[in-house]
């Protein structure tokens, strides 16, 4: 479990930043910037073997999973109304 939260502790900013991307460059609804955000981050958790050999799949995917959903604030989305567009 220690491995599965460092990786997604390190892969956190860049699924943070790659989101920040979308929502500047494309006109989304709000509420549904978490979910692009944890697909991004089950995309990067499983394309980073190279730099996570010691995890499995599986493993790779829960961890991209957490940062994906870390990054946009798992709070936000349970209490906070998200209306309106991105940009």
């Amino acid at each position: 479990m220690n491995e599965i939260l460092t990786f997604a502790t390190i892969i956190l900013p860049i699924i943070t930043a790659v989101t920040q991307m979308i929502k500047q460059a494309v006109s989304i609804p709000k509420n549904i910037i978490p979910l692009i955000a944890l697909i991004i981050g089950l995309i990067i958790g499983f394309a980073a073997q190279p730099f996570a050999p010691q995890l499995d799949s599986l493993e790779r995917l829960w961890g991209g999973g957490l940062a994906g959903l870390s990054s946009t604030g798992l709070f936000e989305l349970a209490f906070n109304k998200r209306s309106g567009k991105s940009k």
